[in-house]
């Protein structure tokens, strides 16, 4: 199964309240670190609704 590598590049200060709640779903907490999550509908949705401050990337596998 694919993988999703989701990097927070911007800034989350100005962003709305759902837009808050769904970084810190991710679980995004500063700019420029990473999450690898599994490719699963309910990640693709959060992902969208925030693409506007982050990067994303399909990776094969979980990073260890």
């Amino acid at each position: 199964m694919t993988h999703l590598k989701v990097t927070l590049r911007k800034s989350s200060l100005d962003a709305t309240a759902p837009h808050l709640a769904t970084i810190k779903g991710l679980g995004l907490r500063r700019i420029g670190r990473s999450r690898v999550l599994e490719n699963t509908p309910s990640v693709r949705g959060m992902v969208k609704a925030v693409l506007h401050l982050v990067d994303v990337e399909e990776v094969a596998g979980p990073a260890t």
